[in-house]
């Protein structure tokens, strides 16, 4: 396995500095106590209780900076078992941390509660209702959106098209699928408004083109039919279709609307049940999706759309971008007084932190005991004692201090028992 190199960080220069620094005053400590344990050494009087200090105080501050060495290299270089702790046994303190993390922050638990007590939601809309916040949304994701249009090649379109959505369309039934969606469409009356803009485009359209139903009509005349017999035929024949386009366009429940729904309602059912209607769909999507000109129709209509898009997205103050920014706002504004919405957005959030956790939480939790064991030993131990060996510097010093208050104490009571 190839070691993984800790690069060098812009405040490593203070860590080393600030470690050298801690060093010296426990060097220092260490070499005082000397000092005055030898001055000291063999004097009568009060000489005695300084010198069992400075003694004591020697023994803690070796005692302390074995243990703080022996974590990240041998004492001296001696063999010493149980020293070296971090290069020798790094492998398993990453395992170890590893768990750690995993069993006390990435626990599904853990993460759920710290999701739900984040109220996602609320910070969200209060974000969007800030009109800076949201133009600034909705210019990023035009621009993404433009970017991605613009790099879209036609070429590629060709190839999903021809490699893989047409063959799939063709290899796959839809007839069923198209006769659920339609049985769907017509138990909800989906259709409707699309019925009644037909209706009504046709009643305008026949309303202000007499002139052209009576010469369309007249052309089907016999050529023994007297001019003002077929002129009065097909003043007749358009002022009878406008009354009933009209009429049914005025009457939701005229029985040419009943007839149709019935229609439609029998072709649903005939589409997921009848085989023979099936096989007739079938043939037909055959046929349109084999057709040669398909494959062209389609790439022009993704040509012009693509176009369109851009050039929608592109225009800052445009109606696209408009009606983004009044939907983003109007979120925002729902979510900081919608409670309920807020308490099913940030319970949707914490099941699927809850999920990830669950699912990869090992995988994630197992980049930590990856990544310790790409280190090297050594370099791993200097950079780690870089970022806690000034901390545990504290510790040589209170081991001085504490073991010369240590040996005073002892020294004391046994010159006075």
């Amino acid at each position: 396995m190839t070691s993984l190199v800790i690069p060098e960080t812009p405040a490593d220069d203070d860590r080393r500095r600030g470690l050298r620094q801690m060093r010296a005053v426990a060097l220092g400590l260490l070499v005082a106590a000397a000092v005055v344990y030898v001055l000291t050494r063999r004097q009568a009087g009060g000489w005695g209780y300084l010198n069992a200090t400075a003694e004591a105080s020697m023994v803690g501050a070796l005692a302390d900076w074995f243990a703080v060495t022996a974590l990240f290299r041998r004492p001296l270089g001696l063999p010493i078992p149980h020293t070296a702790l971090i290069p020798e046994r790094k492998d398993a303190l990453g395992k170890s941390l590893q768990d750690f993390v995993g069993a006390n922050f990435l626990s599904e638990s853990v993460v759920k509660e710290k999701l739900l007590l984040a109220e996602l939601s609320a910070r969200v809309g209060r974000w969007l209702t800030d009109p800076a916040h949201s133009t600034r949304l909705v210019a990023e994701a035009a621009r993404l959106a433009r970017d991605a249009l613009g790099k879209t090649r036609d070429e590629d379109v060709v190839v999903l098209l021809k490699d893989v959505l047409i063959p799939r369309l063709l290899e796959e039934p839809l007839s069923p699928t198209l006769g659920h969606l339609l049985q769907e469409i017509v138990a909800d009356k989906s259709h409707h408004p699309l019925v009644d803009l037909a209706l009504s485009e046709s009643a305008s359209w026949l309303a202000d083109n007499e002139e052209t139903v009576s010469r369309v009509v007249a052309t089907q005349a016999p050529w023994w039919s007297p001019h003002w017999v077929d002129d009065a035929v097909t003043r007749r024949i358009h002022k009878e279709a406008l009354r009933f386009v009209r009429e049914v366009r005025d009457d939701s429940d005229h029985p040419a609307r009943r007839a149709l729904d019935d229609l439609l309602t029998r072709l649903a059912g005939d589409l997921q049940h009848d085989r023979d209607t099936m096989d007739w769909a079938e043939r037909l999507k055959q046929r349109l999706l084999s057709h040669a000109e398909v494959e062209h129709a389609i790439t022009s209509i993704w040509q012009s759309l693509r176009r369109a898009l851009v050039e929608a997205f592109g225009e800052p103050d445009g109606p696209l971008r408009r009606r983004a920014f009044d939907a983003l706002t109007a979120f925002g504004r729902r979510l900081t007084t919608d409670r309920a919405l807020r308490t099913r957005l940030d319970g949707l959030v914490a099941d699927g932190g809850g999920y990830l956790v669950r699912t990869y939480g090992s995988e994630l939790t197992a980049i930590i005991s990856d990544t310790v064991n790409r280190w090297d030993g050594k370099e791993a131990a200097d950079r780690i004692e870089l970022h806690v060996g000034r901390d545990l510097q504290f510790i040589r010093i209170n081991g001085t201090i504490v073991g010369g208050l240590a040996g005073l104490t002892i020294y004391t009571l046994s010159s006075l028992f």
